[in-house]
């Protein structure tokens, strides 16, 4: 018995230098890229019980291989305002991982894109991907593009720039790009149109998150939003609690935040409070979702225009503010890192229950730990998150069948993909020691589907 214990124990050791090796050469390699690497330790935290359990995977070097992209791509994109003057801005596209499926994740147009964004974006998408079930690897890209502002012509001539060099790198079993922040149907359709004319081929699956009249799938604008609260819904049901009743703040208020909010108040919540980029507003009464998708969707206006329809809710500029309102779900929908450690002490100290990342690792990993350590339920953005590249998935098979789904085939297809994202990052966390960590369980689940795939696959 003894023996075994010291096995165990060796292995362990073993393991644990392994990460730490391997993430000391991450850091060495990526000295710059802070989102990278702070997405790189979150994931490597928890894999030691997995390592010291299956030495092959220390053998065959997975952590070394699956932290380097396959490819990552950097390119200049020119294009001409309104004005007839030549803009320059940087088009990236990382493709990190094959091993189960083409490389799939979305473009992101925002002036904080960067290869680092663009990389921890793209890790994390190997792993969410996984979680789906569907057969899909890994892949991000973007450019420091601003839409805000620019003219349709404008972001016309930006995405067909933009599609002029990155068609050359992708295609329906190659790559398959889709949206993200400042990325929606029109600039999908911009850039579906110049892949078209640039390939002269119709191929329908090499873009998702498309028009529906153009190949897209119903229901994958709802699709974030939805699969973030039905994941929360089986985690609040682990405790014998329901959205029925619960107070709810939402941050952001793009797709993922305003179908965060409709599915929530469909389920009997009362949503309080949402923000953009300028500040937050909150209405006690429970935010008007009428009002809020005709000033976002409609009109792309300032979330300050709700007070103007409903004078009784409050505006407040600086929208990290938001976690000061007590509320028992919390939903970050913005962006990376909104979350701090001094947030996540004043949600605990405000009575949260839950917190569910809609938004790609919003939270630092300081304040997952506080959460953790408070034992306040916490779904990570990987496995919550992962109903919008679910449907994107959706979209590609219908797509090669040339079938169309239903808008209540697709919801109910995300309703049962998250309960089994859910359930089996419970397994995982169970299966190593780390019951009710969802954290350590989704990196788990994701992991070794990925890593006993290249390892089949040979030295890829």
């Amino acid at each position: 018995m003894m023996t075994l214990e010291k096995t165990k124990h060796t292995h362990l050791q073993k393991a644990e230098e392994y990460v730490r090796d391997v993430f000391e050469t991450v850091k060495e390699r990526n000295a710059h890229e802070t989102e990278f690497i702070q997405a790189v330790k979150e994931v490597f935290d928890s894999l030691v019980p997995v390592l010291a359990k299956h030495p092959k995977y220390i053998e065959q070097n997975i952590l070394e291989r699956i932290v380097e992209p396959e490819r990552l791509l950097s390119f200049r994109v020119s294009w001409v305002d309104d004005h007839g003057k030549v803009q320059v801005n940087r088009g990236y596209r990382v493709q990190f991982n094959s091993a189960i499926g083409p490389y799939k994740g979305g473009l992101r147009f925002h002036p904080t894109v960067t290869a680092s964004v663009v990389k921890f974006l793209g890790f994390e998408q190997i792993f969410k991907n996984s979680l789906t079930g569907q057969p899909i690897g890994g892949g991000k890209g973007g450019s420091d593009f601003d839409p805000k502002g620019k003219s349709d012509g404008e972001i016309m001539r930006f995405t067909q720039s933009f599609m002029t060099e990155l068609w050359k790198h992708i295609g329906p079993d190659v790559d398959v790009p889709a949206g993200d922040i400042g990325v929606g149907a029109r600039e999908i359709g911009y850039m579906f149109g110049q892949y078209k004319k640039l390939k002269g081929a119709y191929e329908a699956g090499v873009l998702t998150g498309k028009g529906v009249g153009v190949g897209g799938s119903l229901a994958r604008t709802e699709a974030t939003g939805y699969g973030t609260v039905y994941f929360m819904e089986e985690m609040l049901k682990s405790r014998g609690l329901s959205f029925d009743g619960q107070t709810v703040v939402v941050s952001g208020s793009g797709n993922v935040s305003i179908y965060a909010i409709e599915k929530a108040t469909e389920l009997g919540a009362t949503v309080v409070a949402c923000s953009d980029s300028d500040g937050y507003i909150y209405d006690k009464e429970g935010i008007n979702l009428d009002t809020l998708k005709k000033i976002k969707e409609a009109g792309n206006e300032r979330i300050s225009e709700y007070v103007k329809e409903h004078p009784h809710a409050e505006y407040t500029e600086d929208g990290s503010g938001i976690w000061s309102i007590p509320c028992d779900v919390a939903l970050p929908c913005a962006t990376q890192n909104e979350i701090g450690e001094p947030s996540a002490k004043l949600l605990v100290a405000n009575g949260v229950k839950a917190v569910g990342e809609g938004a790609n690792m919003p939270s630092t990993l300081e304040a997952i730990d506080t959460f953790l350590n408070n034992d306040i339920l916490f779904g990570p953005a990987k496995a919550a998150n992962a109903g919008g590249v679910a449907v994107s998935a959706f979209e590609m098979a219908q797509n090669s069948s040339r079938v169309p789904w239903t808008f209540e085939e697709v919801d109910a297809k995300l309703h049962e993909t998250m309960k089994n994202i859910y359930q089996n990052s419970v397994n995982a966390a169970e299966e190593y020691g780390f019951a009710n960590n969802l954290v350590v369980g989704a990196n788990i689940a994701g992991f070794i589907k990925v890593a006993d795939a290249m390892i089949a696959q040979g030295v890829i």
